[in-house]
């Protein structure tokens, strides 16, 4: 395909017209690149030429006015920038024409949820809240049920990652009550998933737990490997915050084999977080500080909330070698940066730790301040209403 498209350039013709002698239609002829692309994105190895040849074809069909291309090429430059970890470059890709009204949540509800997923990847939470809650206000009016469903899920995702439980659990219920007709195995997974986040972000991890399974096990009959595997590594991270890492392991291992194709940056720094949280668990600090190193550099500039839970777990890994000096400053980084993406939660027990190592090394003036500020952040955490 590479020699044909580029003969084809060369003698000013189409590829569909060497590979049949048929010269077709250039609208059609872009419709064969755009697909082309698009299963290069999704089943190649080779991310940089899918790239480039959304942007030709971009270039292609702005000047021929052809406006369903232009939303899918900029649709698949979105979607490469944030399966390379690139959400700064998904946002640019996606959230002009998605906030001008010329992608809607009803026919384009990929994009919209990949414009989301990559808002909160970049920290702009908040941002995500409001496109999500459009989305699920738009799709409801509309009627489209299996729709407003997904974007039910990911609004209760956005609002527990700002803390605001009781409205994710408001958005849960609705959505439970009203998808109750639907078959779908997929939006039953979404709809278990959405409970088990919100389940672990109030403490009840049985319930999560429980939640968890069910989608586990919809999964397995779907044969869906990647969800399966972030499935097995939500379950992960669920105990292993709750201190259970013994349990945790079998799920790390799960999630490590079905993840190990995944051409995400997300789900690969995900796992070496919760990889390296489990190693600092059962005190293998050397193999945790090495995970989390590795993590972050996966992570790179992006996604502020995982740069702070790996540093977190880094400082875990200098306190337990007895460095105090290094693991005070991760843990001052890490709570700056989990403070920065509001995430509440995870930034309290960050810094009941670090008050923790610091009451064990005799700066106990230093751990109350570090507590009164915990207490401040736990209150964001669970605004009153």
């Amino acid at each position: 395909m590479k020699a044909l498209r580029k003969l084809a350039r060369r003698l000013g013709v189409s590829v569909a017209y060497l590979e049949t002698g048929v010269e077709v239609d250039p609208q059609e002829e872009r419709e064969m690149r755009i697909a082309e692309a698009e299963l290069q994105l999704r089943l190649g190895d080779d991310g940089a030429e899918a790239v480039a040849m959304f942007q030709q074809l971009l270039a292609d069909a702005e000047a021929a006015g052809d406006h369903a291309i232009v939303l899918r090429a900029r649709a698949g430059l979105g979607m490469a920038a944030l399966e390379r970890g690139d959400h700064a470059g998904a946002i640019a890709a996606l959230e002009e024409p998605i906030q001008a009204g010329a992608l809607s949540p009803l026919a384009n509800a990929e994009l919209v949820a990949v414009l989301a997923r990559a808002y909160v990847s970049a920290g702009r939470k908040r941002e995500a809240v409001e496109l999500l809650e459009q989305a699920v206000s738009t799709t409801a009016e509309a009627g489209d049920l299996i729709t407003y469903l997904r974007f039910a899920s990911f609004l209760s995702y956005a609002l527990s990652d700002v803390g605001e439980l009781e409205r994710a659990r408001e958005v849960v219920e609705e959505a439970l009550e009203r998808g109750q007709a639907v078959d779908d195995p997929y939006m039953r997974v979404r709809l278990y998933w959405s409970q088990a986040r919100l389940a672990a972000a109030s403490g009840a991890t049985r319930q999560a737990l429980r939640a968890l399974r069910k989608a586990i096990t919809l999964l397995e009959l779907t044969e869906d490997t990647r969800q399966l595997g972030r499935a097995h590594l939500l379950a992960a991270e669920i105990l292993n915050v709750a201190g259970d890492s013994e349990q945790a392991a079998p799920h790390l291992a799960q999630a490590a084999q079905l993840l190990s194709a995944t051409p995400e940056a997300e789900d690969r720094y995900w796992l070496k977080v919760e990889q390296a949280r489990q190693a600092a668990a059962i005190r293998d600090h050397n193999e945790a500080l090495a995970l989390a190193a590795e993590a972050l550099t996966l992570i790179g500039e992006t996604d502020p909330a995982e740069r702070g839970t790996a540093f977190a777990i880094i400082a875990t890994a200098h306190a337990g070698r007895g460095d105090s000096a290094a693991a005070f400053n991760a843990y001052a980084q890490a709570v700056a940066l989990l403070e920065e993406a509001e995430s509440w939660q995870e930034a309290v027990r960050t810094r009941q730790a670090w008050a923790r190592d610091l009451k064990a090394a005799g700066r106990s003036g230093e751990a109350a301040d570090v507590l009164e500020k915990a207490t401040e952040v736990a209150l964001r955490a669970s605004p009153v209403r």
